[in-house]
């Protein structure tokens, strides 16, 4: 791991702007693919008994399915994850992410590894993904999936082997975001660690690279009004073409997504958006009007850990919220890794890292 501040400048947004959208189909569903024969989104599939994850199931922990209910009435689907023999109160931490996975993928795997080195874990799946509920499915919001943080903390909170007051939360990806908006908000956090994080209300509202220009978002927006009378005529919102279907071409960024999503030996999923499936073609809606990071000083005097790849596309997103956060806080840079090396390449994910922050802020 590196400590660096020189950041590798990326240059989708200097393609032409099919190209900027293109590039962010199935990531962060930026712009709409109007020409594409769209399909209402799905209902959400019954919940699996059987181990279906991307990575083995570890023989130190227990795990098992956990249903709960957020704020708003939307029931929540996780995966809890115990170490075995233990009697004892442990610190907790609720996991989730990325941005268009499922619990099965990346954020089961970092659960179930921190369960590994004595932590009570929940990886869940957003509202209206996975095998959470909320209808219409594959569509997200920066309020309600700041919440589904909030009550990952609740069901943690009522748990029988978990101390209440040692809980915090990690978030991955574009749900990296998520847990610094919670944490600010929700007191109850005592320490929250992002890896490889995306700030989705900033690449909707903004392109990559903060480059969409005032003309080039009116447009946009005029075009999701279109699309939202075009859902409202149909009865349901369209979802565009299923992501990361590469055709050539496509910016590196893209063709590192798709190594992890679509390989089965990887990280595909059936049930997650990013593998099989895509968001609404309003999905930018709420993301382009309301910034996730607004309050990130509120975080402060709680701790908080940013991890990000020397090589990610993304590294300003956490070079950004670093620069905005209060101490106490440290950013590490994994050196020669790319943005989703940091899914489930375990070489490269700093655990020990993670482990020695949380167990010195949960303690």
């Amino acid at each position: 791991m590196i400590e660096n501040n020189d950041r590798n400048e990326i240059t989708e947004p200097q393609l032409g702007r099919r190209s900027v959208l293109k590039a962010a189909a199935g990531v962060a569903a930026i712009g709409l693919a109007t020409s594409v024969q769209a399909a209402p989104a799905s209902a959400p599939p019954s919940i699996t008994s059987e181990w279906d994850k991307t990575f083995p199931k570890s023989p130190k922990v227990d795990h098992k399915k956990v249903t709960f209910k957020n704020r708003y009435g939307i029931t929540l689907v996780g995966d809890l994850y115990q170490p075995k023999d233990t009697e004892a109160s442990l610190a907790a931490i609720a996991v989730s992410g990325p941005f268009g996975a499922v619990k099965e993928q990346s954020s089961g795997l970092y659960a179930q590894t921190l369960a590994e080195r004595g932590f009570v874990t929940l990886a869940f799946d957003p509202s209206y993904t996975g095998e959470s509920g909320g209808e219409p499915r594959n569509v997200a919001s920066p309020d309600i999936n700041t919440e589904d943080f909030s009550a990952a903390v609740d069901f943690l909170g009522l748990h029988s082997k978990v101390d209440r007051d040692r809980i915090g939360m990690l978030g991955i990806c574009g749900w990296g975001g998520m847990a610094l908006n919670a944490a600010a908000v929700d007191k109850r956090v005592k320490a929250v660690a992002a890896s490889t994080m995306y700030d989705m209300s900033r690449v909707m509202a903004n392109g990559y690279n903060d480059s969409m220009t005032l003309a080039e978002r009116t447009k946009l927006l005029q075009s999701l009004g279109k699309q939202r009378w075009a859902d409202a005529e149909a009865g349901n919102p369209a979802v565009g073409p299923v992501s990361l279907e590469l055709e050539g071409g496509e910016p590196q960024f893209v063709v590192e997504y798709a190594g992890y999503y679509k390989s089965k030996e990887r990280g595909f999923h059936p049930r997650a958006i990013n593998s099989n499936g895509s968001w609404t073609l309003t999905n930018p809606l709420s993301f382009m009007n309301m910034p996730l990071l607004s309050y990130i000083e509120e975080i402060a005097p709680r701790p908080l850990l940013l991890i990000h790849g020397e090589k990610a596309h993304s590294r300003y997103f956490s070079e950004t919220a670093f620069a905005a956060a209060i101490e106490p806080k440290e950013l590490v840079i994994v050196k020669g890794a790319n943005h989703v090396d940091l899914y489930d390449q375990l070489e490269k994910i700093p655990f020990d890292k993670m482990t020695a922050f949380f167990k010195e802020n949960l303690a």
